[in-house]
């Protein structure tokens, strides 16, 4: 009976099967990218293997903006904060869940994260598995970095109103993964109002593709998640 449990626990620690793997839906269903994008992966490796990581962003093209233009707003809230910025265009939450998996926090334990990802699913994904996705990528922080406290935002509005199909399949999923929030190592924070007309409405102002942060967009950004984020890098 001993040799059987042995046997048993060895089976279910093994890594899933590529069958297994395959029966996943995509949001869920590890890949990578190839081109400019792997470059971009494995310079992420390159500065994490430094160390002297406390906070990282991960996302997709709207936290890579915090290069273009949100450079200014970067450098005066996280410049010295030993930040590192790991998102990458066209990012979905299978290809953050594959990232994770090979490289982007190895090594390193930061004192925070902060996650918002899943808008690029939501032409192709249900609100439901989009917050599979992000449920998984919560998961392989916890289990890679205990001690990271996750500041996990609602995937920003996109088009012009309330009635975009997209955004409404994206409120579906931060309604289901705001349930990840447990006040202790996951805090589930929704700024999206904050980039709203009083009607829903989402300027060009604030995204000039409806999609994408101007400036202004992304110091709304750091100002609306900066006394959470202070308190999470403190403990």
């Amino acid at each position: 009976m001993k040799y059987l449990f042995l046997i048993c626990s060895i089976i279910f620690s093994l890594p899933a099967s590529s069958e297994e793997k395959s029966k996943l839906h995509s949001a869920l269903n590890p890949v990578p990218r190839q081109g400019g994008w792997m470059k971009r992966h494995n310079s992420f490796n390159d500065r994490v293997a430094k160390g002297n990581v406390d906070l990282v962003f991960i996302g997709d093209s709207i936290t890579q903006g915090w290069e273009g233009r949100g450079k200014k707003i970067w450098a005066k809230h996280y410049g010295n904060r030993n930040a590192v910025n790991l998102g990458i265009g066209g990012d979905r939450t299978q290809h953050v869940i594959w990232r994770l998996d090979n490289g982007n926090l190895k090594d390193i334990t930061p004192k925070a994260a902060v996650i918002m990802i899943g808008t690029n699913n939501s032409g192709n994904n249900t609100s439901k598995e989009i917050a599979d996705g992000v449920a998984a990528i919560v998961k392989q922080i916890r289990t890679k970095s205990p001690k990271t406290q996750i500041l996990l935002l609602g995937v920003f509005p996109r088009g012009s109103n309330p009635t975009d199909k997209r955004r409404q399949v994206n409120e579906g999923a931060n309604k289901l993964f705001s349930k990840l929030n447990d006040g202790k190592h996951v805090h589930y924070l929704d700024i999206g109002p904050k980039f709203l007309q009083k009607d829903g409405t989402l300027t060009k102002e604030i995204m000039p593709d409806l999609l994408h942060l101007s400036e202004k967009g992304y110091t709304i950004w750091a100002e609306s998640i900066e006394a959470k984020l202070a308190d999470l890098l403190e403990e």
